[in-house]
């Protein structure tokens, strides 16, 4: 796909503005501002590099604009004038990147909660939002409603002094403009009981403070994914009855808080699934853009020259590789996103949120190291995701790097996990990592086994020591016997599907694991001392497997519960402060975490090489974690050029 040749690469025009090409940077919230809602280098250096990118339009993250509106510690504000400055910045180095500015105004009504902002939170009605915390939110008059409306152009003023180019009016994921519209969340008797008042007055406003040089547009939630909300059939009906004379462009999304898969979708969903929904809205003359699993730059091209729709909107896309739609367009490789949904998840902790795959997502301020001007010979041992990313970023330096790896692929236990059905997108990062190092002309030697005798054959500068971690096995009476095997061991035999087993621990891999087998027949006995399902894991990340499995009645699930002792055809459990013997047949997989295998360390620092011996992922106590793992490549490749340069 070349720029010249594609849809996706081609202009569009929407209100006044010019798009160079129908990328989008979609509003992605990141706890990147200040406490109190102000721009910072870390937010202004973030949106620059996806314009760099090439990104037409380059979205702010949905902004409060109204102080009891924050639903995020560290989330953008534009309910102050003294936010102005700080949003003029933005606006000037985007567009010097080369990309349109825009600010994505919103008010998170019953989402907003008072330990995050110090109001309680307003609504149209008094209905509180469970999974935003659930505290019960004060019904506006309705003459807070006008004040609500009048909010909402102030910041649309704020934005114009400012200079953005566009604003998008946020009606979706269940924030307050959508509990307009919402049945299940509107309630009202008054004037505002017709869900597109609300929408069409603040409309309104925005338009009247923004004029016309500025392009306005609306994100709409195409559904809201559970029983009792709007449906699709009643979204376009409400949508198609908006004051779409005023505005110029609409963005298609779905879901809300209570349908959170819906708002960021797991890997498992087909890419590009919102389409159909977007399709029709162009229907009502208006240029449209679509958001939803639009992660290869086929799904991009699809859609637009299929005429489903005008752009596309992409965010974790951007957050794992800011370059993919200059690469897309250029037929490059680029970084895939794994749709782990790990940025999503960390919102709620109030710090800066990383990216699994992109360890300089949110870090562009602090600026990347350069080559340095001296080479060295480096050497990898491992080629899981770990050792793959730190010989390709040393690689990309100039360094001469080679990688050994005792098995006879790459991938090491990630390439395990890549097979489950929660984690279909994971072997994308896996092939693009291999594929870089033949780009780069790293050697990768499979099915050799280091030891002392090997390491003596190699004098490198630095060694790396990728060799992962082996699985804990807790010493109880009949650990040993045959039918218990480590989880990830039993994962690299690659037998066929139990009847039945036990999985024994419901951490990250041991629900994964259970899930996979559970959806190919098996009969599932989940045993784990934790007080949930894989508590490691954030709420969306896990939310279709734990689903699936609490529901399944071919599980069974006993959490708090550990076991004590083994038998063939039994356990020895002790659960709710009680011991007793429980029958269980199949396999027992035991997953209770990684211990670093080091047992090369000592060999390589004999060694001495001049520039010294790095253990990175599991070997490094990444914990199977994929983003400590691409965080500790980062850190060795780091170190050993700040030791070049001493």
């Amino acid at each position: 796909m070349t720029g010249s040749a594609s849809a996706a690469g081609s202009p569009l025009t929407i209100g006044r503005l010019r798009l160079r090409n129908r990328f989008v940077a979609a509003p992605m919230e990141r706890n990147y501002c200040q406490i109190d809602g102000t721009v910072t280098d870390r937010y202004v250096e973030y949106l620059v590099r996806r314009a760099r990118g090439g990104a037409a339009l380059v979205f702010t993250e949905a902004s409060y604009v109204r102080a009891d509106g924050r639903g995020r510690l560290r989330q953008m504000g534009v309910d102050d004038d003294a936010r102005i400055p700080g949003i003029a910045r933005l606006a000037i180095a985007v567009r010097a990147a080369g990309a349109l500015l825009g600010v994505e105004l919103n008010h998170g009504g019953r989402t907003a909660q008072a330990a995050v902002n110090g109001y309680q939170p307003v609504a149209p009605s008094p209905v509180p939002c469970g999974p935003a915390g659930g505290e019960m939110p004060r019904e506006l008059a309705a003459e807070e409603v006008y004040d609500l409306v009048e909010a909402y152009g102030q910041a649309a003023r704020r934005c114009r002094e400012a200079g953005v180019d566009v604003i998008s009016l946020h009606g979706a994921h269940g924030y307050l403009v959508h509990q307009f519209l919402s049945p299940a969340f509107n309630l009202r008797t008054d004037e505002f009981a017709d869900p597109v008042r609300f929408l069409n007055l603040v409309v309104e406003a925005v338009r009247k403070q923004a004029g016309h040089d500025l392009a306005v547009g609306l994100r709409l939630s195409a559904h809201e994914g559970f029983d009792g909300g709007l449906t699709a059939e009643r979204t376009f009906e409400l949508i198609s009855r908006a004051r779409l004379d005023l505005l110029d462009f609409l963005d298609v999304s779905a879901g809300c808080y209570e349908a959170g898969q819906w708002i960021v979708q797991p890997g498992e969903w087909e890419r590009g699934l919102l389409a159909p929904h977007a399709e029709r809205y162009r229907t009502l003359g208006l240029p449209v853009g679509v958001a939803g699993r639009i992660s290869t730059p086929a799904t991009a091209e699809a859609i637009v020259a299929g005429g489903k729709a005008d752009f596309v909107s992409l965010a974790r896309t951007l957050h794992a590789d800011p370059d993919f739609p200059r690469r897309a367009l250029a037929n490059e490789p680029y970084r895939p996103c794994i749709a782990c949904n790990s940025c999503i998840d960390q919102l709620g902790t109030g710090e800066p949120i990383p990216c699994s795959v992109n360890p300089e997502a949110g870090l562009e301020y602090l600026g990347m190291p350069s080559a340095p001007a001296v080479k060295a010979s480096l050497l990898v041992i491992g080629a899981g995701p770990a050792g793959l990313e730190t010989a390709r970023r040393l690689a990309e330096h100039g360094h001469r790097v080679q990688v050994l790896e005792r098995g006879h692929q790459v991938g090491g236990q990630f390439a395990l996990a890549s097979r489950l059905r929660a984690f279909p997108e994971y072997h994308g990062i896996l092939q693009w990592c291999a594929a870089e190092l033949t780009r780069l002309g790293v050697p990768v030697r499979t099915g050799i086994l280091v030891t002392e005798e090997e390491l003596a054959r190699y004098a490198p500068d630095a060694v790396v020591l990728a060799t992962g971690g082996t699985g804990h096995r807790p010493e109880i009476p009949g650990i040993r016997l045959p039918h218990v095997i480590d989880i990830r061991d039993w994962l690299a035999l690659g037998q066929d599907t139990p009847g039945s087993c036990v999985v024994w621990g419901a951490d990250r891999e041991g629900v994964a694991v259970a899930d996979h087998l559970a959806a190919h027949g098996s009969h599932v006995l989940l045993i784990g001392p934790q007080p949930s399902l894989a508590p490691g894991v954030g709420r969306r990340a896990k939310m279709l497997t734990v689903s699936r499995l609490t529901g399944n009645a071919s599980v069974r699930i006993l959490l708090e519960s550990t076991i004590l002792a083994i038998e063939p055809d039994r356990l020895l459990i002790r659960t709710d402060g009680r011991e007793k013997w429980l029958p269980a047949s199949g396999p027992l997989l035991v997953s209770h975490g990684v211990t670093p295998r080091t047992d090369l360390l000592a060999a390589c620092q004999a060694r001495r090489p001049p520039l010294g011996v790095y253990a990175v992922g599991d070997a490094g106590g990444s914990g199977g974690s994929i983003h400590r793992c691409f965080l500790s490549a980062e850190e060795a490749a780091r170190s050993i050029a700040e030791a070049l340069s001493s």
